[in-house]
């Protein structure tokens, strides 16, 4: 699987790229048959907390996954939109299932 990591107006460090790959290859655990990754870190202008941007998408053999979360760290940001990706790959498990 392929992972972009693209970082806006700033330089990501070594630790949060690892952290960003650390989670994307989890939800492999999930969906074992995800094409790749694209991972946007955004600092939204404003005066609160809450101004760092995570948006992760997920493409996969007929399907593509995408989740964009806000929160006072990258960190928390990125688990959050993994865990949104997760629940959505599990959604769609049992939907198929159904069927």
């Amino acid at each position: 699987m392929k992972t972009s990591i693209q970082s806006v107006h700033f330089d990501a460090d070594k630790k949060l790229i690892d952290h960003i790959e650390e989670k994307i290859t989890k939800l492999k655990t999930f969906h074992e048959a995800i094409i790749s990754s694209n991972v946007i870190l955004r600092v939204e202008k404003g005066d609160n907390n809450h101004n760092k941007i995570a948006e992760i998408k997920l493409n996969a053999p007929g399907q593509e996954l995408f989740a964009k979360k806000q929160c006072s760290t990258f960190e928390e940001a990125v688990d959050t939109a993994c865990d949104a990706i997760k629940t959505q790959i599990i959604k769609h498990k049992e939907k198929h299932l159904v069927k």
